[in-house]
């Protein structure tokens, strides 16, 4: 997927990028990075710093949770097009999770040097960035109560 043209026809499917247009897309691919992972991998560990944005391209992986007595709880799955580490974007928090690859996946990964870089040179793309990631929060607030 190194070719920017197929990378921002992709990015055009992930719903945190779905209403950029053209040219915020071109800046934004161009900053991407594309890692891959086998089945059981660990993509991100749980209590570790983030460094940025990860999108599935191919593949599964699943969010887990530890727990107190060192058991683990599942709290997310994802496929093509879903995203995590979004909030380290905004933040340099530790990671709230882990995410392991449930079968062999290739992710685009968008660091927070880049993210902030991208935000700069264009002031509407984190105001529709952050629709999307109010809107997700709102689904997960639902899913809760």
């Amino acid at each position: 997927m190194q070719d920017q043209a197929t990378i921002i026809r992709f990015l055009t499917s992930v719903p945190m990028f779905k209403s950029l247009n053209d040219r915020q897309l071109r800046n934004l691919a161009r900053r991407f990075i594309e890692r891959k992972y086998d089945k059981n991998d660990v993509i991100v560990t749980e209590g570790h710093v983030g460094i940025g944005l990860f999108v599935i391209v191919s593949g599964s992986a699943e969010a887990v949770k530890g727990q107190a007595g060192g058991t683990k709880t599942v709290v997310a799955t994802f496929g093509p097009t879903d995203f995590f580490g979004e909030l380290s974007l905004i933040d340099e928090a530790p990671r709230v999770a882990s995410v392991i690859a449930t079968s062999a996946t290739d992710c685009l990964v968008l660091s927070r040097l880049d993210f902030l870089a991208v935000l700069e040179e264009d002031v509407e793309i984190p105001i529709m960035i952050m629709r999307e990631l109010v809107s997700r929060l709102r689904k997960t607030m639902e899913r809760i109560t």
